[in-house]
């Protein structure tokens, strides 16, 4: 693996989204539009914040237009939607003013794919393919995410070429940004630096992104692999909130403010203010009622002005 970092890194914060809809109980809508509009305002300059899809299927994000139309977000973020099919997108489409990106997806599994969406990796990407057409018309940016990239519990190790053929299909719909997701937290660095080196060198111009859970305890490993490999787009989620539905047991993304803090103490800049992500986190953790885990709430960021009086640990 390459030594060398980049200078850079772009976050796109999902929790809003891949964190909230994994919630047991509806958090208000009074609630998510303050939370949202705390995450605006720390320097993030992308967040998905609401999916359409069926409300009977995930209520938790049945609110999704008055969530849209009630947040007050600075000009310079972009805000992102998920759609599982034309029909969410047409729901999406009644506040089209109100975000900037679309997300489609689909799982590089079969079985996951199946039992997700109810639907082959071929009808999926059929009616992906035609939905990235009609999102780029709209002049709004086409992104992709491939569930399941790196492994499945259902069918074990996804084969990596089966995973860069579904990417350069989003590629060749029109896709400009395409997500390679740890959905249950099956990969390992070493196969992280593998597989994002062939899809930067087999997508060129295509934003490569690196989304990952941290259900075996390697996300953040994972996303310093992914790194090394050249790829500087990633999505995490504050408090490390989120997790899959499919199989039981997935537990949450990377937690953001975990993120930028490896990056920054790394010399990776991310244009994030750091105790910002964490105190929204901590705002989330009060709406919840429950503590979160991530290290930077339990621990906060590292101190390197320590008491000299302080604990010694060994």
């Amino acid at each position: 693996m390459s030594s060398k970092l980049p200078g850079r890194a772009h976050i796109r914060e999902v929790g809003p989204r891949d964190g909230f809809q994994n919630e047991p109980e509806v958090i208000s809508t009074a609630d998510k539009i303050r939370l949202i509009n705390q995450l605006g305002q720390t320097g993030l300059d992308r967040i998905e914040v609401a999916s359409f899809v069926r409300p009977d299927v995930i209520p938790q994000l049945s609110d999704a237009v008055e969530v849209l139309n009630g947040i007050d977000i600075p000009e310079h973020v972009s805000l992102t939607v998920l759609v599982p099919n034309s029909r969410g997108l047409d729901n999406a489409l009644r506040v089209r003013e109100r975000f900037h990106e679309v997300a489609l997806f689909v799982s590089a599994s079969e079985t996951h794919n199946k039992r997700n969406v109810n639907r082959f990796i071929d009808e999926s990407m059929a009616d992906n393919v035609i939905l990235a057409k009609r999102i780029d018309a709209e002049d709004l940016k086409p992104t992709a995410v491939i569930a399941t990239a790196f492994g499945c519990p259902f069918e074990g190790k996804v084969p990596m070429e089966r995973t860069l053929e579904i990417a350069e299909q989003f590629a060749a719909a029109g896709c400009r940004e395409i997500g390679f997701g740890d959905t249950t937290g099956m990969a390992h660095p070493a196969y992280v630096f593998d597989i994002f080196s062939a899809a930067i060198e087999r997508l060129p111009g295509i934003e490569v992104t690196a989304h990952f859970h941290n259900t075996r305890g390697q996300g953040l490993a994972n996303a310093y692999a992914a790194l090394q490999a050249g790829c500087t787009s990633f999505e995490s989620s504050f408090g490390e909130l989120g997790g899959c539905p499919v199989p039981a047991g997935s537990t949450g993304n990377i937690a953001t403010e975990d993120l930028i803090n490896m990056f920054h103490e790394m010399g990776v800049d991310t244009g994030v203010n750091l105790a910002a992500v964490i105190g929204a986190a901590r705002a989330a953790q009060q709406v919840l009622g429950r503590k979160l885990t991530s290290h930077c709430i339990v621990a906060g960021p590292v101190d390197w002005s320590p008491d000299p009086d302080g604990p010694s640990c060994h």
